[in-house]
């Protein structure tokens, strides 16, 4: 993918950036996401890669622990992205395909809120980080700590509840994709069938592995 870069304004605020070995408002985000069993946010994100439009979706994100996590498209309708804690599906309604791989080898860059899955470990999950003040909010960076991954760096918007609001991923190839959070809910009640999936009639499914 063509190499992007990256700009970030921060022309509605002073902020003054330093380097941290690890930001104390991390803690913060560890104590809130790791008291949750479930989690519920509607989420819009957004895609920039190499000879692909800039392409916008939204829609609902569930999370339950350990490892399973439902990505429910309502733009475009009926799109889905499922984790059942050992493998990850994306089904595309377009097409009618269910491509299936497991979880830890998945290179969608989805992959990276797993992080939140278990139990939330900056400091083991990520190398170098930024902290950096955005009124009340602050703005961490965070490099991932092997280039085995399918992203290369992070960076989230935390507001004063410890809330991730907004997600950035920048992946190897230097494609980046953005999500942002709103309406979170921390251990709604959630239906544990929601993260098995099940094809769609007349999907074709595709193991990625069979197929490498």
């Amino acid at each position: 993918m063509l190499e992007l870069a990256l700009i970030y304004s921060l022309a509605l605020g002073s902020s003054v950036a330093s380097e941290a070995t690890f930001p104390p408002v991390l803690k913060g985000v560890e104590n809130h996401y790791n008291r949750a069993k479930t989690l519920e946010v509607s989420f819009t994100e957004t895609f920039t890669g190499q000879g692909r439009p800039r392409q916008s979706e939204s829609g609902k994100l569930t999370l339950r622990k350990p490892g399973r996590m439902r990505w429910e498209y309502t733009s475009p309708a009926g799109k889905l992205f499922l984790s059942d804690g050992k493998q990850a599906y994306l089904y595309t309604p377009l097409t009618n395909r269910v491509e299936q791989m497991p979880l830890k080898q998945s290179d969608d860059m989805r992959a990276p809120l797993a992080f939140l899955l278990g139990k939330l470990d900056f400091a083991k999950e990520f190398g170098s980080f930024t902290s950096t003040a955005k009124g009340d909010n602050t703005v961490i960076g965070a490099r991932a700590k092997s280039d085995k991954l399918p992203y290369e760096s992070v960076k989230m918007l935390i507001n004063q509840s410890y809330e991730i609001r907004r997600l950035e991923v920048t992946g190897q190839d230097r494609s980046i994709l953005i999500f942002q959070f709103d309406q979170e809910k921390v251990n709604p009640p959630l239906d544990d069938k929601q993260f098995k999936f099940q094809l769609p009639p007349g999907a074709k499914l595709a193991d990625r592995e069979s197929e490498q």
